[in-house]
């Protein structure tokens, strides 16, 4: 094993999913933008997770035996996850805020999947040999445009970009990376909190976690293919039970 990677996919995704929950929780406990020490130290610790997330889009395109089933099952769960998000949001109001832009909100209208998912087609559209340079250029525009309403904005899709069309030059790949994420802290500083826009900056704290990746899922066949599926069913089941207490309570 090379020096320093002592981390697997799986423990990865688990460092991703704990770092999600207690972001997650901050947003549900503390509304708003809180500048308290304690929300804001959780927030930072969930910086960790939509970097993890985009690297192993990316990675899933590298590995994946079947990319059309691999799209397909990320779009699934980004309409899975859509309705759990918003049930979670503080933009809940009934049931119409199912609804994306019904009650004339632009940004948060849908989850991080649904970027996601559209990270890996973008992916797939820049490394396409068969797709000319013009057409490549405008399908990722148009799909930062479609992504822009979710979480992370098109951010999360470009990240995948990025990292998949640099796989094994992982300088080049945080690089980049970075410089998407800073394209976000501005327009978050500016348009809508100046503090959370900084914030935003705490991704750079996934960079020497994901430098530890050893490139390989873990030793256990069983517990691989439970990792497999354990983040689908846990992103949008988690929200589901906050947005639930939140209704309770």
């Amino acid at each position: 094993m090379e020096k320093g990677k002592i981390l697997n996919s799986n423990q990865l995704k688990l460092i991703a999913i704990l770092a999600m929950t207690v972001d997650h929780i901050a947003w549900a406990v503390f509304s708003g933008y809180p500048t308290e020490i304690l929300p804001l130290v959780m927030h930072i610790i969930g910086r960790l997770t939509c970097p993890i997330m985009c690297y192993f889009v990316a990675e899933g395109y590298h590995y994946t035996k079947n990319i059309n089933k691999y799209t397909a099952r990320l779009f699934a769960f980004s309409i899975i996850s859509h309705f759990a998000y918003i049930f979670a949001s503080e933009g809940y109001i009934d049931a119409k805020s199912f609804i994306p832009f019904y009650y004339g909100n632009f940004l948060n209208q849908t989850s991080v999947m649904w970027s996601l998912a559209w990270g890996l087609v973008m992916l797939r559209v820049a490394d396409s040999k068969k797709i000319k340079m013009p057409v490549k250029v405008l399908a990722i525009i148009l799909i930062c445009v479609v992504t822009l309403p979710s979480d992370w904005s098109c951010i999360a899709a470009l990240c995948i970009m990025a990292i998949g069309t640099n796989r094994g030059n992982f300088k080049k790949q945080m690089t980049w990376m970075m410089f998407y994420v800073c394209l976000y802290v501005v327009v978050y500083f500016f348009a809508i909190d100046a503090v959370y826009g900084i914030l935003q900056l705490g991704v750079a704290l996934s960079i020497p976690v994901l430098s530890m990746y050893n490139g390989k899922r873990g030793s256990n066949p069983k517990i691989n293919k439970l990792m497999k599926w354990f983040f689908y069913i846990y992103y949008p089941l988690h929200l589901g039970i906050i947005g639930l207490l939140k209704y309770c309570f």
